[in-house]
């Protein structure tokens, strides 16, 4: 029997808290965008629709932008399909440029390019071009991250292309490559063994010198039974995974079954439920909600859709759930995730996810309280699309949903993010933004800015531009 871990009810309350004189510290500000500039990375990046998605701008690459040390770094594929990784000041309107060796192969939005950095000896890591088949990888030089003033931006700054990591061959079916630094400092990678409905997710970890598989962590067997029927393979879609301030590895997940007897309609999609595991030893185990073990990365014992605890938001698969969409921390390093799917008050069977996600599809703010309990908030903005939102939050934990053609919502820490608002409107803006955007996860925490990469729709395969927009956070 599946036991599930059901939403409390009860909202956040607030309250001022006394200083050690007796003085009412002040209100921490609610959120707001200020915007801070905009570039352009290509006037002619590489444009086909695949999957509903494009190869630059999907959603669930970590990171196609990233922040480090005062500069910017962003990586995409060229109209004639050069993959390029480029960096900049902070600030800076202009944007230096290398292609690295590589040509995508496939016109499949999955094959995205990720990028990394090893802290331990400061280079840049790309993975790239991968969809259940091999993989392209790339690292720069060392040092080259810790001294981009000295150090020139030329491709002799960067390896050859690989199709191992240094020698290290993971899986001849591998999608989804993330990056993930730890505390220490070290490089870990993860990624999808296998394909979907039937795959495994799993980790490797660079040192500095050298690279190692840790191992599959979570298991494809077991059996799911819906009202409709049942289904023995699957696989662990993430929101996200990603190391808090005190060290926890935390990822929220879904699970798409195989088998569509599960679904009330084929025209829907089999994924169902939103789960949490969380590390504390670098993921090497995996505890539920509880704290009780449920997997051990490359061991025997894997976390599986049968066990205890894992799912903090029930939910069949009937009502086109979402995977891969967004996930954060707070300042206390408590979870959040934005999910979204179609509510029960506009149906009980989605027969086309897509048309009916566009038509009726919510987002929800999911996230654990300080008393251990999990909430959840529908926010009041139609997704008018299929696609994923993103949710960042600023240093006072204040909200902010990312929602497909730049359009941004936020809510306050103080009100229990329970004051959804729309901050801004890429659409009424006239950004002309295809659909899901890539978010700079890092920079928030580094200079309090917001940094939005999306590319221009166009149509065909007619390549258009590819442009970052920046917004100030509360200071």
């Amino acid at each position: 029997m599946r036991r599930r871990t059901l939403l409390a009810t009860a909202l956040l309350s607030t309250a001022a808290t006394p200083g050690l004189t007796g003085v009412a510290r002040a209100a921490a500000p609610g959120p707001s965008l200020t915007p801070a500039g905009s570039t352009t990375l290509d006037t002619r990046a590489i444009y086909f629709v695949s999957y509903d998605g494009l190869v630059n701008n999907n959603s669930f690459q970590k990171n196609g932008l990233l922040t480090y040390k005062g500069h910017q770094y962003a990586a995409w594929y060229t109209a004639d399909r050069n993959a390029v990784v480029a960096r900049r000041v902070l600030g800076a309107s202009t944007w230096e440029t290398v292609k690295v060796g590589h040509t995508l192969r496939y016109d499949d939005s999955h094959n995205v390019i990720s990028m990394g950095v090893s802290r331990t000896d400061g280079r840049l890591h790309l993975n790239m071009d991968s969809h259940s088949d091999g993989f392209t990888y790339v690292k720069s030089v060392a040092g080259l991250m810790d001294n981009p003033s000295g150090l020139s931006w030329t491709v002799s700054r960067f390896g050859a292309p690989q199709s191992t990591l240094d020698g290290l061959a993971l899986t001849s079916q591998f999608t989804y490559p993330q990056f993930i630094s730890t505390p220490e400092g070290k490089l870990q990678l993860s990624y999808r063994v296998a394909v979907s409905g039937n795959g495994r997710n799993a980790l490797a970890e660079y040192d500095g010198s050298s690279w190692t598989a840790l191992g599959e962590w979570t298991s494809s067997t077991g059996t799911y039974t819906s009202e409709h029927g049942s289904s023995t393979a699957r696989n662990m879609y993430l929101h996200g995974i990603d190391y808090d301030r005190n060290g926890r590895l935390h990822a929220f997940f879904t699970w798409r079954e195989q088998n569509g007897a599960v679904m009330c309609s084929g025209g829907g999609i089999t994924n169902h439920d939103t789960g949490y595991v969380y590390s504390d030893d670098r993921g090497r185990t995996w505890r539920n909600n509880a704290g009780t073990v449920v997997g051990t990365t490359g061991g025997s014992d894997k976390v599986s859709v049968t066990d205890p605890g894992l799912v903090v938001d029930p939910l069949g698969p009937d009502h086109s759930l979402m995977n891969q969409e967004s996930q954060s921390t707070d300042s206390a390093g408590l979870p959040h995730a934005v999910i979204s799917y179609v509510p029960g008050r506009f149906g009980q069977c989605t027969t086309n996810y897509v048309t009916d996600r566009t038509n009726n599809g919510r987002a929800f703010h999911v996230r654990k309280n300080p008393s251990g309990a999990w909430q959840k908030t529908e926010i009041p903005v139609p997704l008018n699309s299929s696609q994923r939102t993103k949710l960042i939050l600023d240093r006072y934990d204040n909200a902010y949903a990312i929602f497909p053609f730049c359009r941004v919502a936020a809510a306050s820490r103080a009100s229990g993010y329970t004051d959804w608002a729309v901050l801004y409107d890429g659409v009424g803006a006239g950004l002309n933004a295809f659909g899901e955007v890539v978010i700079d996860e890092t920079r928030v925490a580094q200079d309090n800015v917001l940094s939005i990469m999306y590319q221009e729709r166009s149509s065909g395969t007619t390549p258009s531009a590819l442009r970052t927009r920046d917004f100030r956070l509360p200071a």
